[in-house]
């Protein structure tokens, strides 16, 4: 059997029983980093199995390494190095080749910064949308967000935290002036969000330097998530 297991995004707290469980009953482990999955499995006393690191460009070997495990019966637990594996992680492939052959797999829910940035940023939950990493062209990115203007579902995404300040700037291009939040570095120690429009957001972050990960949620095309016209007279 394969296990996807989900890792915690920051708070080692977050771990659940049936995913140390897993990783504990593991004959081999497939992770994006050896090191931090050592880490982990250090930090909760787990003795190191067989360990092979899976990342862009070796997924599909690693993938056919994994369905002979499982094949001869070993247990073994799909992990990256925080949240679900193939959620802008790699993983997806692996994934895709026991669907597609019908092997045995199931998934562990766990730690997802997407669901959390959603809640955390107090926007509608009613339908959204997660589109991992927009692109880094200025074109690109414009157009990117543009494909979701005239949508009503909650749109989230990840960005670098050097690059947060002209996304917003892009965002509110494209998609007029909406609420937004940005997210930093949640669950952890120096967990931050910030709430507002995105012309409010793109100035404060306009020239600051951002440290961690960070995720954007911005509302969907709705008039009670936009600016009021008269909201600066």
């Amino acid at each position: 059997m394969l296990h996807v297991v989900a890792t915690p995004i920051g708070n080692l707290a977050d771990m659940t029983p049936r995913a140390l469980e897993a990783l504990r009953r593991a004959d081999l482990i497939a992770c994006e980093d050896t090191r931090r999955t050592w880490q982990l499995l250090t930090h909760f006393g787990i003795p190191r199995p067989e360990m092979v690191s899976y990342r862009q460009g070796n997924e599909e070997r690693v993938a056919e390494r994994i369905i002979s495990a499982v094949a001869g019966g070993r247990e073994v637990a799909l992990c990256s190095d925080g949240g679900y594996p193939a959620i802008s992680d790699p993983g997806y492939r692996v994934i895709r080749e026991f669907a597609k052959r019908s092997l045995p797999y199931d998934v562990l829910p766990g730690a997802s910064a997407v669901n959390v940035a959603l809640l955390m940023s107090g926007l509608s939950t009613s339908s959204w949308t997660f589109r991992g990493f927009p692109p880094r062209g200025p074109g690109a990115l414009r157009n990117w967000f543009a494909e979701d203007a005239d949508k009503e579902h909650t749109l989230i995404c990840f960005e670098s935290p050097f690059r947060i300040g002209a996304t917003l700037e892009a965002a509110l291009d494209a998609l007029g002036d909406r609420e937004a939040a940005v997210c930093i570095e949640l669950t952890k120690a120096h967990e931050r969000v910030s709430r507002g429009y995105l012309s409010d957001l793109a100035a404060e972050y306009r020239d600051k330097k951002v440290k961690g990960e960070v995720a954007l949620v911005i509302a969907g095309a709705n008039a009670k998530f936009a600016r009021p016209a008269d909201a600066d007279e």
